[in-house]
């Protein structure tokens, strides 16, 4: 049992399909070569200066570096790269008028850092099951979230490939298997190369597997959840609106420094630009203050 690797020419229905089926699946080799070494020489500085997690479950030898869309121009082409935008799309899509970034981070996995509790990212918003205990939650037919890690190193076996169950998002975790467990024998790792991507579902058991080797294991994840939803890492305050509005334009409404629907997320700070009866192209898709000139 293995997670489907699709070649970087797949389209989006390979994806879908694939995604549909096993709950995950890996796109090889996506990034090039030298988008890499733009992305290392913009990253690593951010790594560098991270102290490494505070708790058992981030994991003591993990370092976790947010807010990369305001600290990284290299990262932000990766956001947006179309392929993966256009699949999140089509997965969260029937859910939503439009999707958000959810959360960016830089996932380091030091030597000597234990496997990471397997778990849902969904039930950040509540709910039963393996991962996060809440009151609520979502309806189980919903998909809320849908993540990318990009490796920025080779993921091995040995330095931590992120462990998946594939199929765990079909199973019925609002009820009789609500508190269901994946077995070893259910799990797989998802091993690629560098420049390679993993693409899941939040309703999908994963987790950080632990490094036994001498070297660290990077992850870039990126993460796009359903507009209606809050966001895990507040956007408006990793990138505030002094960043936000040199952005380009797409990549600010993704954000959210848009409407979420039609009259989701107005803003009537006189700052910002006016009343909400001010901004009738609001309710149109995008807040024009945030991209218009000084």
């Amino acid at each position: 049992m293995n997670l489907e690797t699709l070649k970087p020419d797949c389209n989006v229905e390979d994806i879908v399909a694939a995604i549909e089926r096993d709950g995950a699946c890996i796109v090889g080799d996506l990034l090039s070569a030298e988008t890499l070494a733009r992305l290392d020489q913009d990253l690593m500085p951010l790594i560098d200066r991270t102290e490494p997690s505070g708790d058992e479950w981030a994991g003591r030898k993990t370092k976790r570096t947010g807010g990369l869309v305001s600290q990284s121009p290299e990262c932000r082409p990766v956001v947006m790269h179309p392929l993966v935008l256009s699949v999140a799309n089509a997965v969260l899509g029937p859910y939503c008028e439009r999707i958000q970034l959810n959360l960016t981070q830089l996932i380091t996995i030091l030597p000597g850092q234990p496997a990471q509790p397997l778990h849902r990212d969904r039930f950040v918003w509540g709910g039963r099951g393996t991962g996060f205990e809440g009151a609520g939650g979502l309806p189980r037919l919903i998909e809320p979230q849908f993540n990318a890690i990009w490796a920025l190193t080779d993921f091995t076996k040995e330095n931590g490939a992120t462990t998946v169950a594939p199929g765990s998002h079909r199973w019925d975790f609002d009820g009789s298997e609500a508190d269901r467990q994946a077995l070893p024998g259910e799990c797989v790792q998802a091993e690629m190369t560098r420049g390679s991507v993993i693409l899941y579902t939040g309703s999908v058991i994963h987790g950080g597997s632990e490094n036994r080797s001498s070297g660290t294991r990077i992850g870039m994840n990126i993460t796009y959840s359903l507009a209606w939803l809050r966001q895990e890492e507040n956007q408006y305050l990793s990138c505030p609106p002094d960043v936000a509005r040199h952005l380009d334009p797409e990549l600010a409404d993704l954000l959210g420094y848009t409407m979420g629907n039609f009259a989701l997320g107005f803003c009537t700070s006189p700052e910002i630009g006016g009343t909400a009866s001010s901004l009738p192209e609001a309710v149109l898709g995008r807040w024009p203050q945030m991209s218009a000139p000084d």
